[in-house]
């Protein structure tokens, strides 16, 4: 039976920044962490079905505010998931009701509309802290985001076009009706925001080869925010990907901004690619000159669905299989008799916050997530080459994925360099529940049959 969904009315958010605010912010993270150390209540292993329904009850119950993740942290919020990790909240194929159905589509709208709010009021940071009676603390831990504005522009994205994947849920048309009210009432607010980042960007030339920079003097943050690097690919990636989902809604003008940054959109990429990919597979950042080929890459160069890579050229596609080929070839890449693959062979700036709350985090640990969009980019490659390259190679990612959630009783946001759960003093480990249904898009995508029976 359908029903209307009540989405939330406009409401006075509140938010702040400079040092006061997040002093306050780290203290209510502070209290997060703790609460999550002592009180986490562990699940155990289970059928994968059974695990899937637990965790699309925590990740979208009605109680929540904001679509969160499950880990540690789960109280604030990182407007960039969206691009990275929640692509498929709304994939019909993953809701197992109608009541699922609408759940998900409130849940998506509200979190869109906060996202949105902050951006009106000018706060476009890496993570918002809730600090209590519609009052919010937006705050850069470790340095300027480049991600954030096409995590939102990716939650609008998809709540817009739920009406256009078959469904029968009327949920997905009341949506995307209301994604279409949000674009018309934020799209100003968006295009300032999209125009101001692409008039941070900055030439660059490295023995000829010139390129336009967003983190060329200061890092900027994009998933991996805590390595703290200037001139990585995938902080540079993330800023193309957001101008092409801003031409994409109609935000942003491609003629007005093509202007602005002096050359056209197409051309911008090339340059990235020439010179991350110098030598031949796209290096990690620019920085890390003198190393061995496996340790100037890092598994992030995959990039967000429907991000960066398009594999529509041939030169592109030489450059993503021969950085796949090195990650694969890699065994430094590999949890042992696995196909589990960690973010990078070494674990970059390290600092003393890693030691205490999450040491290797970006480095020595796998990302189940991380793996997910290998396995996509791999079957977006087969299928733009016409070969059959990679399909093999993504199944197995995706049966060890399996195979770990079951052992751990749920989907893990991060799992150590053994294969074991993520387990320091504050970080014990954390199932990301809202991450769990774009697993089970990209497993009905690689096997051609949805992974649960829903019968």
């Amino acid at each position: 039976m359908h029903r209307h969904i009540s989405f939330s009315s406009h409401r006075e958010y509140r938010f702040y920044q400079g040092p006061i605010a997040t002093c306050v912010a780290n203290g209510i993270q502070a209290v997060n962490f703790l609460g999550d150390r002592f009180l986490r209540k562990y699940q155990t292993s289970a059928g994968i079905e059974e695990l899937y329904r637990r965790s699309v009850d925590n990740a979208f119950s009605p109680q929540e505010a904001f679509l969160v993740t499950g880990a540690p942290h789960a109280s604030a919020y990182y407007p960039r998931d969206f691009a990275w990790f929640y692509p498929d909240v709304l994939d019909p194929e993953t809701i197992l009701d109608s009541e699922d159905a609408v759940r998900r589509v409130r849940l998506l709208e509200k979190s869109v509309r906060l996202m949105l709010e902050a951006v009106r009021a000018d706060v476009v940071t890496t993570t918002i802290v809730p600090a209590g009676g519609d009052r919010y603390i937006g705050v850069n831990y470790f340095s300027l985001p480049s991600d954030t504005l096409l995590g939102i522009l990716a939650g609008l994205e998809q709540i817009i076009r739920a009406d256009q994947r078959a469904s029968s849920n009327l949920a997905m048309a009341q949506g995307a009706h209301a994604g279409r009210m949000l674009l018309a009432g934020y799209r100003e607010d968006l295009k300032k925001a999209i125009l101001h980042l692409a008039s941070a960007l900055q030439p660059f030339d490295d023995n000829g080869i010139a390129a336009l920079l967003c983190d060329l003097n200061a890092p900027r943050s994009a998933a991996t925010d805590t390595r703290a690097e200037r001139r990585r690919f995938v902080t540079n990636a993330c800023v193309y990907a957001t101008f092409v989902r801003g031409i994409r809604l109609g935000v942003v003008d491609q003629t007005e901004l093509e202007g602005l940054i002096g050359r056209a959109l197409s051309q911008y990429k090339k340059e990235l690619l020439r010179l991350f990919g110098k030598h031949g597979h796209i290096q990690h950042a620019l920085d890390s000159r003198h190393q061995p080929a496996a340790s100037a890459i890092a598994l992030d160069f995959v990039n967000v669905h429907q991000g960066f890579w398009d594999l529509g050229d041939e030169s592109e596609r030489a450059l993503f299989a021969a950085t796949t080929d090195l990650i694969l070839g890699e065994p430094q890449f590999r949890i042992p008799d696995t196909s589990h693959f960690l973010v990078s062979v070494d674990n970059p700036q390290t600092k003393m916050i890693h030691k205490i709350a999450a040491s290797a985090y970006q480095g020595r640990s796998c990302w189940p997530t991380f793996n997910v969009e290998f396995a996509d980019r791999m079957l977006d490659y087969d299928e733009h080459s016409g070969t059959d390259t990679y399909r093999s190679c993504a199944r197995d990612i995706l049966r060890d994925i399996r195979t770990a959630t079951e052992t751990h009783g749920g989907y893990q946001e991060l799992l150590s360099e053994k294969g074991l759960k993520y387990r320091t003093w504050a970080y014990q480990s954390a199932v990301a529940h809202s991450w769990f249904p774009r697993f089970l898009s990209v497993w009905q995508r690689a096997f051609g049959a949805p992974l649960l029976n829903r019968n």
